[in-house]
């Protein structure tokens, strides 16, 4: 089976040589000095973080497993695409309402039916990787017809939309939440424009930092606030094994589960669309591997009682506020996430991150995504006056931010799946040689 390379890969061997740079843009095969990269790689750790966590809290997983996996993942994705393709993998959101559904679950505490749900996403993640061997073997082209640069735009800016009401509902309880919030976004603006040297790459990890210390002394100093609880940090021990689980297969949890493949699909493309224009440069020749580096590690994941992974957009946010796209970030960021699954103590302290907090890097981290729709449709000059591409950016913008849901049975469809099907459908439909014609 043949499998697509770039000229680069053929001229310096499997992995690049990464050659030693300090300022300006960095690109995915040159690296920062040690230091910067060990800071720097903590901060894709801290972008990750909370969306990692999360997601297992809602469909109740461990999230110590699911930090673990995700730096295995992240690994299993650096080694398939040679070290070529900046990304980071943590927790998908869209095995959510599916989980729940096939598991019952409540809501709170750990899920009694977890290794039902576990076959499942293990089910998703061999669909997965049918899809991508499929695009090894034929190539991107009937995945770029399908999703031409007018449609992963929308998908990208969905996407975004989609999360900001997270964001705004996580800073939005009261005012003291809602300033703690802001002062985080002002913070990492300040940093981002006018921070010098070093610390303007470090926007993110020094907004978390700063609105955390506000936060202490604003709640726990002055009671403006419900006081952060170092309880369950303090409890917590500094070594210890995650709870692993291994999957149960059951036919009607894989066949609910298993399409959520198909917007993992859609969803990785549109991330490395997003990466690619960042970068200036085409990562088409790597879409297949980056599928089935993607889909493995959903499968080990799941074997193991983690949740589905994917590329994760808060990292491109990341990236895309600091101009550093070494991909030796992202295998620095996954060594040290193995390492934090390892640690109880560890997701306590991340746990006890406020949520405004958390409200305020989401605010900056989803809009940036958003906003990189903007430069996917200008780098590949999208024409708007074209009836077909502004409806279809219309409705799946539309879609994605109103989270249109839709169910069929016992399947459901969030806002991000809604938009994304119904950017790809309509796209075709208004391109097709009847809608020309009666044009």
């Amino acid at each position: 089976m043949p499998i697509a390379t770039g000229s680069d890969e053929r001229a310096q061997g499997y992995f690049p040589h990464w050659t030693l740079k300090s300022s300006g843009v960095i690109m995915p095969e040159e690296r920062l000095p040690l230091g910067q990269t060990v800071v720097s790689g903590l901060q894709h750790c801290v972008a990750m973080s909370g969306s990692t966590i999360i997601a297992p809290l809602l469909m109740g997983f461990d999230p110590n497993v699911a930090v673990l996996f995700s730096g295995i993942g992240t690994l299993i994705f650096f080694v398939i695409v040679a070290g070529r393709v900046p990304s980071y993998l943590g927790s998908s959101f869209a095995f959510i309402a599916v989980v729940i559904a096939a598991t019952g679950y409540v809501g709170h505490g750990p899920n009694p039916n977890l290794s039902v749900a576990l076959g499942g996403i293990v089910g998703a993640g061999v669909l997965y990787g049918v899809i991508a061997l499929i695009v090894m073997w034929s190539g991107v082209g009937w995945i770029e017809k399908l999703l031409p640069p007018a449609v992963t735009g929308a998908v990208v800016a969905a996407i975004g939309l989609n999360l900001a009401p997270v964001a705004v509902k996580a800073v939005s309880a009261n005012a003291f939440d809602t300033g703690i919030g802001l002062a985080t976004v002002l913070i990492i603006g300040v940093v981002a424009v006018g921070a010098p040297g070093l610390w303007r790459r470090l926007p993110i990890i020094l907004g978390a930092i700063g609105g955390y210390l506000l936060y202490l002394l604003f709640a726990n100093g002055f009671g403006f606030g419900k006081p952060i609880d170092f309880t369950q940090v303090s409890a917590a021990p500094w070594i210890g094994l995650p709870s692993f689980t291994t999957p149960t297969f059951q036919t009607d949890a894989i066949v609910l589960i298993a399409p959520v493949a198909i917007i993992l699909v859609a969803e990785n493309l549109g991330h490395i669309k997003a990466v690619g224009a960042m970068t200036g440069r085409s990562l088409d020749d790597y879409l297949g591997r980056a599928l089935l580096a993607d889909s493995l590690a959903t499968i080990v994941a799941a074997c193991g009682g983690g949740t589905g992974v994917t590329t994760y957009a808060e990292n491109i946010g990341v990236m895309a506020a600091t101009k550093v796209y070494s991909t030796l970030l992202f295998a620095f960021a996954a060594l040290v996430s193995i390492v934090l699954g390892f640690s109880p103590k560890f997701g306590a302290l991340v746990l006890s991150i406020p949520g405004p907090v958390i409200g305020g890097l989401s605010i900056v981290l989803f809009g940036l995504i958003a906003a990189m729709a903007g430069r996917i449709w200008v780098e590949n000059k999208i024409d708007f006056s074209s009836p077909a591409n502004l409806i279809t950016v219309a409705v799946a913008l539309t879609a994605g931010a109103g989270d249109l849901t839709l169910k069929f049975g016992a399947f459901t469809i969030g806002g991000i799946g809604t938009a994304t099907f119904g950017a790809i459908i309509l796209y075709q439909i208004l391109r097709s040689p009847f809608a020309r014609r009666a044009e």
